[in-house]
């Protein structure tokens, strides 16, 4: 029953939703401390986003009072339908009619979580036609009040988390409920500088791209608000990795953004090991300069003098990898995407091997995409049809927050 006024809920935040509306635009900043990703919340503050989060939570310090939500209503349901794990299973009692809605809102990179009752607050931001800002907004969002020490590990200056997940009171399924737009939000995460984050759908920009987009479907996965999508096969240089389809359907690929880098499952991560360096070895009769390998740096199994690497337009002159999604299309990547610079001197292959998981263990994701590796592309989640669109931006094209343009 309880899974029913959940689906039922989630329906209904959204039903609103009309072309009416305009898309509501807010400028995403990459934290070169901690490689998190933060838009503006209101008042100086920021809020990290978390494409695999199911709220939107921020510390109160007291000073805003709880929504008057009971603990048995569906939206006290929304608010608890997927904990995060190790934290308390929430639970109403005898008085569930009188007791107010408690949440509990989890750290993306400590993973710690906590108590805290909701309330209501504003995401400071502004409307797009789709080539500019049209006007300032202040849309009304339902949060989850945090204490500061559940802060720890993120940006300073953030004051909590913008969940991006596939849940009723995510952030774009409020903005879609509140600004009467689309339950569909576009993200481009920037290398540097800045980037953005459009939620409500078109118009959309970069009309270069977006008249022919590539689309994959996304996957629902055990209860889980997490993207999800479907990963055909791995190449490195064309060359395909010896993974078969069926090991990378176990588990599934998820988005995240919490990691600037990939984590692959082992039966998938040797192989990929085996194929890279192998690749790697085999570029200077191509007229690539000679990788030379140095002592790796955790959690990273491969690293090299970045002398030695060489550089193109698409960053360090490594191997591409190429992700073939469901759908036909490559996602695809340069050094700019598959390598991370760890010290002066020295870069790494940006996959890691998941730790404490077994080969093959479908409880677990095959592959956890980071945000890294989201950079320089433009990803249009459509929650309502179930599919994102993958943009591949050109190496020489960055996106702007301020005018939602490219410029060359």
């Amino acid at each position: 029953m309880a899974r029913v006024l959940l689906l039922v809920l989630a329906a209904s935040l959204v039903a609103l939703a009309s072309s009416k509306g305009l898309p509501v635009l807010a400028p995403v900043t990459k934290d070169t401390a901690t490689s998190l990703y933060t838009i503006p919340f209101h008042d100086g503050a920021s809020l990290v986003l978390d494409v695999a989060g199911p709220l939107v939570w921020s510390t109160c310090e007291g000073s805003q009072p709880p929504a008057e939500i009971p603990c048995s209503s569906p939206t006290c349901l929304l608010s608890n339908a997927y904990p995060a794990p190790g934290c308390p299973a929430p639970s109403c009692g005898s008085d569930r009619h009188d007791k107010p809605c408690t949440a509990y809102p989890s750290n993306p990179v400590t993973g710690a979580c906590a108590a805290g009752s909701l309330f209501h607050t504003k995401f400071a931001a502004n409307t797009t036609d789709g080539n500019k800002p049209v006007s300032e907004v202040n849309v009304g969002v339902l949060a989850a009040c945090a204490p500061s020490k559940l802060l720890a590990s993120l940006p300073r200056g953030s004051t909590g988390v913008a969940g991006l997940a596939n849940s009723g009171l995510a952030l774009p399924a409020q903005v879609a409920s509140t600004q009467k737009v689309a339950n569909r939000f576009l993200l481009c995460l920037p290398t540097g500088g800045l980037g953005v984050a459009i939620f409500g759908g078109g118009p959309l920009p970069w009309p270069q791209f977006t008249q022919s987009m590539d689309y994959t479907p996304l996957v629902a996965k055990g209860g889980s608000p997490a993207h999800y999508i479907s990963l055909k096969s791995i190449k490195v240089e064309n060359t395909r990795v010896p993974v078969s389809e069926r090991a990378l359907a176990t588990g599934g690929v998820m988005l995240s953004t919490r990691l600037p880098y990939v984590l692959l499952r082992r039966d998938v991560y040797r192989p990929f090991v085996g194929a890279f360096t192998k690749a790697l070895a085999a570029q200077p009769a191509n007229g690539a300069p000679v990788a030379r390998a140095v002592k790796p740096v955790a959690p990273f199994e491969l690293c090299y003098d970045t002398k030695s690497l060489g550089n193109n337009l698409g960053g360090y002159w490594v191997p591409n990898v190429g992700l073939a999604v469901d759908g036909g299309s490559d996602w695809a990547m340069t050094g700019k995407n598959s390598m991370v610079d760890v010290k002066p001197g020295t870069a790494c292959v940006a996959f890691v091997e998941m730790k404490g998981v077994e080969a093959g263990d479908g409880r677990a994701p095959a592959v956890i995409l980071g945000g890294a590796q989201m950079e320089d592309f433009v990803l249009d989640f459509d929650m309502e049809k179930k599919r994102p669109v993958i943009i591949s931006l050109f190496i020489t094209v960055q996106c702007t927050s301020s005018t939602t343009a490219c410029n060359k």
